[in-house]
């Protein structure tokens, strides 16, 4: 890494090529921390803070990508110029002093009380960025397989599927919690004893953590917990909740546990017996067992309160999956859904030792989340009623787009038929109320459609007579079949077929490659099977240019080198399709991209493979 800055304007910088050079330092952080080399780590978590590639990139992320990035800190600076992120890039270096952070209040969404945020300034925030591209890759060495909070690669449908696996072959009781001002209350020298990193980065979070926070024209200081709307406040409440997991796998292998069949459970059977998955500070714990769980509760309360925090009792229920217990309904909420089991099958009040057979286990929108949704639909359309039809379609299409694509996952089908009725209602009424002396006809022929085989699609029309029309929620289509992420999996492994598969990028894959990866869910075209690390993979056009193909994403296709192969001499075209561009899409050790109509090129790839 070279640590002079080179002679760059902030437009010019090749950022394609900063953030491969920052990712390939990552992976070697990742693993000589899988590995326990605490020194090499530590070695190259400086060698990357000191890089100029770094400071660009985290310069960039707090200035132009973030979404708070025009928040301004207690300095009162929203945003820079070119040349002012060039020369903030020069002034990251570790030490101590640093700026109080400026306390926001932001509602809560549908309750009375705020949640307070602490911004930093431009400079502290961007230092942040900075260190926390040095310690994420380690910690995500360390951190456990069923945390999937403010993680990179995974997500809520992660946690989700992950409850699902855990109680689709038995019912089981849950206790579902939420700690109390996570953030607020996190004790700091139990953190930065299980940060355990070198002196110079520990001073810094240090200061971060005791730096107060100014309320106005009033300085407080900051005694304990990490201030939310920090760059590095995520990773540093991860690392605080880390080892969650792991007290209650070796709690378990303590008692004696039966199966079905009345043979008692090895350790490795009894650790799998119980579950705890996390996504930030909300957690749900099963075991079919009501004594051995009231046990684990008892034991992360007193983990938690050794670590400042507490659980929220209003928050906190034990539930069972399946029946009722004592004045519980069955089910629970959890990120949104609703997760609960029901009889079915023939034999559904059969009992065998307890347990019941014949269930089927359930995820669906909370009612919660589906009553917030529709309040925010009713919101913007009251808002636009006296604006252009164009403009609400506008607004509503996102909103609507968001919220199915995060449900997709579930079984949703009845709440958003429910929700697209009450939805179309609620057009129809801001339609009748626009034009109240006209009758229902000529509100139906000037805000409703016809559009393919649907009537009554709400629509415009716009620029050439083409029809802007509102997307309700029946018409997105289910993914139940979302695979989770691998249990220790990260994007710092290096499996780049994996992960680009996954989230459609990665620093070492090309763009093109990445997204059509994602595109065929990373499996050939031709034979249906799953590309791996080693296979050559080759660019394909569908149609090929000699019969009017084009070069665009809708005519692309990734397949085995073999597979294009039996595809040209059955296709009718000669000469595989190929971009002269691709001889650069060569991604050594893990797969090529190749333009087979230079042959030189590709014999000199196989010589070198």
């Amino acid at each position: 890494m070279n640590t002079v800055k080179p002679m760059y304007k902030w437009s010019d910088i090749p950022w394609r090529k900063l953030e491969k050079n920052i990712y390939k330092l990552q992976k070697r952080i990742y693993k000589a921390s899988s590995r326990g080399n605490v020194k090499l780590v530590r070695r190259l978590q400086k060698l990357l803070i000191k890089s100029w590639s770094a400071k660009c990139l985290a310069v960039r992320r707090v200035t132009q990508d973030n979404q708070g990035r025009k928040t301004a800190g207690v300095d009162g600076v929203k945003s820079l110029s070119p040349k002012q992120r060039l020369t903030l890039t020069n002034k990251l270096t570790l030490g101590t002093k640093v700026a109080p952070t400026r306390r926001v209040w932001i509602p809560k969404p549908g309750k009375q009380e705020k949640r307070p945020l602490g911004i930093p300034t431009i400079k502290d925030r961007a230092m942040q960025g900075l260190v926390k591209l040095a310690l994420e890759p380690e910690w995500e060495a360390k951190f456990e397989p069923n945390s999937y909070g403010f993680r990179p690669g995974r997500s809520c449908h992660d946690a989700i599927t992950a409850i699902f696996g855990s109680i689709k072959q038995k019912s089981k009781y849950v206790f579902d919690a939420d700690i109390s001002q996570c953030f607020d209350c996190i004790n700091h020298n139990k953190l930065l004893e299980k940060l355990n990193t070198y002196p110079t980065l520990r001073k810094q979070i240090r200061a971060w953590l005791k730096a107060g926070v100014m309320d106005g024209i009033e300085l407080k200081p900051t005694l304990h917990g990490t201030p939310q709307g920090g760059v590095l406040s995520p990773l540093l409440a991860n690392i605080a909740l880390h080892g969650m997991e792991n007290v209650i796998k070796d709690l378990v292998v303590q008692y004696r546990i039966l199966s079905p069949t009345g043979r008692p459970l090895n350790t490795k059977d009894k650790r799998q017996s119980v579950n705890l998955i996390r996504y930030a500070d909300d957690f749900v714990i099963f075991h079919e067992n009501i004594n051995i769980l009231n046990k684990y509760i008892e034991v992360i309360t007193q983990w938690l309160n050794d670590m400042g925090l507490e659980i929220k009792a209003s928050k906190t229920r034990t539930t069972h999956t399946l029946m009722h217990y004592k004045k519980e309904k069955p089910g629970f909420d959890f990120l949104g859904f609703h997760i609960r089991q029901f009889k079915s099958g023939k034999y559904r009040s059969a009992k065998y030792k307890g347990n019941i057979l014949g269930f089927k286990t359930i995820i669906s929108p909370s009612k919660n989340s589906a009553s917030e949704h529709y309040q925010k639909i009713a919101e913007i359309i009251r808002k636009h009623k006296s604006k252009r039809q164009a403009a609400l379609i506008d607004n509503l299409n996102p909103i609507i787009r968001g919220w199915c694509n995060y449900f997709a996952i579930a079984s949703s089908s009845k709440v958003f038929r429910r929700l697209k009725n009450i939805t179309f209602w609620k057009l129809w009424k801001w339609g009748k109320k626009r034009h109240q002396n006209k009758g229902r006809k000529f509100v139906k022929n000037k805000y409703f459609h016809h559009v393919g085989n649907k009537n009554w699609v709400f629509a415009t029309k716009i620029s050439n007579n083409e029809l802007f029309t509102l997307k309700l929620h029946d018409e997105f289509t289910f993914n139940d079949k979302y695979i989770k992420v691998k249990g220790n999996a990260s994007p710092y492994n290096g499996n780049l077929i994996y992960w680009s598969t996954r989230m459609g990028k990665n620093p070492e894959m090309p763009k093109r490659t990445a997204s059509l990866l994602k595109k065929q869910k990373g499996k050939c075209t031709h034979c249906g099977l799953t590309f791996k690390d080693g296979d050559l993979i080759e660019l394909d056009h569908i149609i090929p240019k000699s019969k009017g193909g084009k070069d665009e994403y809708k005519n692309w296709q990734l397949l085995h080198r073999h597979c294009h192969d039996e595809k040209t001499k059955t296709d009718g075209s000669l000469e595989r399709s190929g971009n002269k561009t691709d001889c650069n899409s060569v991604i050594p050790k893990q797969l090529s991209i190749i333009p087979s109509n230079y042959k030189w090129v590709e014999d000199m790839l196989v010589m070198t493979y």
